[in-house]
């Protein structure tokens, strides 16, 4: 029963009931709209800066993966080091041309780009690299 009714005096009945218009829900249309979005924004910007931060790369000398915002932190393998390049890719992996490089070195350590683009060209260049590496290992002279 609403406060209305329930205050009505002996004899008295209500005539009318106003209901308000649309636009006097605007500040709650807004608080619905705005709380997802400022979430939304900072959430956005944070993941952009994110993925802006991750360097993934393999030089002439190791495979390298770099992630961190503020701070910074780095996987490494020497190319001599490399055991196996393992590629994973699932169904829409391969339809969306993305997928994972695991990278194994001696011992157990191991390096994994995730959801990295074109994963084929990536461990055909690591592989590539490595050779490359040995190569130029056995044609130094011994000391």
């Amino acid at each position: 029963m609403s406060y209305l009714d329930e205050s009505l005096a002996p004899g008295e009945r209500v005539v009318a009931r106003f209901a308000l218009h649309w636009t006097a829900k605007g500040r709650l249309i807004l608080w619905i709209l705005l709380i997802p979005l400022i979430v939304g924004i900072f959430g956005t910007i944070y993941e952009w800066l994110r993925l802006r931060e991750i360097e993934l790369g393999v030089t002439t000398r190791r495979v390298v993966r770099k992630t961190g915002i503020v701070g910074r932190e780095t996987e490494e393998i020497r190319l001599s080091a490399i055991e196996t390049v393992d590629l994973t890719q699932s169904f829409w992996g391969r339809v969306l041309g993305f997928g994972d490089v695991r990278v194994t070195g001696r011992g157990e350590s191991s390096l994994v780009f995730e959801r990295v683009a074109d994963p084929v060209a990536v461990k055909r260049a690591i592989e590539t690299a490595y050779a490359a590496s040995v190569e130029h290992a056995a044609a130094e002279p011994a000391t």
